[in-house]
């Protein structure tokens, strides 16, 4: 099952400084989360980004489960080299009743990683192998990617987000889900906002879609 996590404003803990913990980072920095890497060393890549604070860190050596103690993490992602240090973090986090992963044992591990075709946070394809082959994932991601740019257009990605802009609009202007549900077909068909949306003026297209949401009946 392909499921996709609310992880705004929660804590991620990430244990390790190395490429895969690099990984893990970027995915995550799109997820509005509180990100903190614990690890004695970090590459120079997540340097990087500690040094713009998007992320906070601790430098410490990982020895055991002890040094998370004293958070209460939604969700720890361990990537250190130790298989038998990942194994204690997983069991650790499973006691605590914390979403966990480890990069070197997808079986233990909460979830597994997908590999994500994003078009512009409006619109994500996941592709996923379970765990299985994650190069094949990123084969299959990458191939179906040029597909999916030739199905998905720019009046694809500007009617979501008037969409979800009129959507929050409507449920404090139209009482029932239905009339709500009608309305917002309304809007999406709206020839004004689709001539909006494909010159790119998603302001004046969202200013008519909440000007069709006051004048609903």
């Amino acid at each position: 099952m392909i499921i996709n996590l609310n992880l705004h404003g929660r804590l991620v803990i990430v244990l390790g400084g190395g490429n895969e913990a690099l990984k893990r980072i970027n995915s995550l920095l799109e997820e509005d989360c509180q990100i903190l890497v614990i690890s004695s060393t970090v590459n120079n890549q997540i340097k990087k980004i500690i040094k713009n604070k998007k992320i906070e860190f601790k430098k410490q050596k990982i020895q055991n489960s002890s040094v998370l103690s004293i958070y209460k993490p939604y969700m720890i992602i361990t990537t250190t080299n130790d298989k038998k240090l990942n194994q204690k973090i997983i069991r650790y986090a499973k006691n605590k009743k914390i979403i966990a992963y480890s990069s070197d044992n997808t079986e233990l591990s909460d979830f597994a990683n997908l590999a994500i075709i994003n078009f512009e946070n409006a619109i994500q394809i996941a592709i996923s192998t379970g765990g299985k082959s994650p190069t094949i994932s990123k084969k299959l991601r990458i191939e179906s990617e040029k597909i999916f740019r030739k199905i998905i257009t720019k009046e694809d990605i500007g009617q979501i987000k008037i969409q979800n802009i009129a959507r929050e609009h409507a449920k404090n202007m139209i009482l029932t889900q239905k009339e709500r549900k009608r309305c917002l077909s309304s809007i999406m068909n709206d020839k004004e906002i689709k001539q909006l949306i494909k010159d790119e003026q998603l302001k004046k297209a969202e200013k008519r879609a909440i000007t069709i949401l006051r004048n609903w009946k």
